[in-house]
């Protein structure tokens, strides 16, 4: 599977999560939170796990769109009953936002280990990203999710939102629409300890669904800083995300090329490709390129086709 648009969808409004299978998203994350009023919090609870139930995989193990739920904060208080709710229907993961550090990924894998066990599910199989560095504190530890990696953690995300509101700020971009100092300060940890972290990095949403320049030119540049991903907000932006992190023809053959060499040349660990010299980190590079091309790669891509840590063996 690829894992590139991440598609926000209210868990109250039946009508966007009834059309979110035609959309083309590669994941489709259900949101209990922020998107959902307070008063409309059961109803979103039911539709998302009915949503879930109906879109459950087949016997076949083929999932074309991974099912993710994005719970309420721990501050809330409303967290648990998000989880009773959705987990019986197996959703892939759980997103945790204004997440203050590893503690609370331990702490919500210990609930996540005990509705897996209570509904049938495999230990392990539900994921965590927590959306890192929301508040001032959280963001000056980021990196702590490397010392204390716990296997169920999937990705780190970010929220220009979600800080800006913690620190007040009227304006998280330039005229040039760069973030501001704050935000590229959270999102540069992010993306350095998901990748220090071997875990994917989830770039945080473009807001103005209707400018799709804007939309296109902040993908792009999320892809080239090395990002695997980033939310949607609006089905619209699905298929630009989707196209922006899909490598060019030029770099597709490149990057087949380097895997198909190493292939034949596993002892090796630098050779010649396409004119240069490339070794193992380029190697990592071309697998992950592979993983997220919309054409029939024709080699094993190895190692790079699933950025996750393995499955849990133990309780969690």
């Amino acid at each position: 599977m690829k894992y590139r648009s991440w598609l926000i969808v209210p868990g109250n409004n039946e009508k966007r999560l009834g059309m979110t299978q035609g959309v083309g998203a590669d994941v489709v994350v259900v949101d209990l939170g922020d998107t959902v009023p307070r008063e409309a919090r059961e109803t979103g609870r039911r539709h998302a796990a009915q949503w879930l139930a109906a879109s459950r995989p087949s016997g076949t193990g083929h999932r074309p769109t991974a099912r993710w739920v994005r719970i309420n904060s721990f501050e809330s208080g409303l967290w648990r009953e998000d989880l009773a709710a959705i987990m019986g229907s197996g959703p892939e993961g759980v997103i945790l936002p204004r997440a203050s550090g590893p503690d609370a990924v331990r702490e919500l894998a210990s609930e996540i280990y005990g509705h897996e066990e209570r509904n049938g599910l495999a230990p392990g199989s539900t994921r965590i990203m927590p959306v890192a560095g929301e508040t001032p504190t959280a963001a000056l530890h980021i990196s702590d999710y490397l010392e204390s990696t716990h296997q169920r953690l999937d990705g780190l995300a970010w929220s220009a939102g979600g800080l800006g509101a913690a620190l007040c700020v009227r304006q998280r971009r330039d005229g040039q629409g760069g973030w501001s100092d704050a935000c590229r300060f959270v999102r540069a940890q992010v993306l350095l300890t998901a990748h220090a972290s071997a875990i994917r990095a989830i770039e945080a949403p473009f807001e103005h669904f209707e400018d799709e320049v804007g939309l296109e030119r902040a993908a792009l540049r999320a892809r080239a800083d090395g990002f695997t991903g980033m939310f949607a907000v609006h089905p619209a932006q699905v298929a630009v995300i989707n196209r922006a992190f899909a490598p060019p023809a030029e770099e597709f053959d490149e990057a087949r090329e380097i895997v198909a060499a190493f292939a034949a040349s596993p002892h090796l660990g630098s050779l010649a490709v396409c004119g240069r010299m490339v070794d193992r980190a380029d190697l990592a590079l071309a697998q992950l390129t592979l993983t997220q091309a919309d054409r029939p790669v024709g080699i094993a891509a190895g190692s790079g086709e699933d950025l996750r840590r393995g499955a849990i063996l133990r309780p969690a």
